[in-house]
């Protein structure tokens, strides 16, 4: 059974930071690519980053966020900075190959907020 723990959310004041993580239990995260994705009310699930051999990021944090891995802890990192409101949604990470994310297994999610 493959276990994605997310956690580190909360509620920032624009221009604010927080640091998301990703724990896994029964897939070691180093042998894939690890995604984060958000959704925000009313929208649809859209891409924020991925590390794999290499990094990539989505237009709209580009330069803000930081995506980062912790072999050892097997824990995948989204450090973010100069937070916008349009930032605020639920934050989940899941695995795949790639540029393409499985969707076999999901964490249960954590809420970002940012205030205006």
């Amino acid at each position: 059974q493959v276990q994605l723990v997310e956690s580190g959310g909360g509620l920032v004041q624009a221009g604010g930071s927080l640091r998301l993580s990703c724990a896994a239990s029964g897939r070691t995260l180093a042998l894939y690519t690890v995604f984060w994705f958000r959704q925000a009310p009313g929208k649809e699930r859209e891409f924020v980053a991925g590390i794999g051999t290499s990094t990539h990021y989505a237009s709209p944090v580009s330069g803000r966020f930081t995506i980062s891995i912790d072999n050892a802890k097997n824990t995948v990192s989204l450090q973010m900075n100069s937070l916008k409101p349009e930032d605020t949604a639920v934050y989940s990470c899941t695995t795949g190959r790639n540029y393409s994310a499985f969707g076999d297994y999901w964490g249960q999610g954590t809420q970002v907020i940012v205030s205006s």
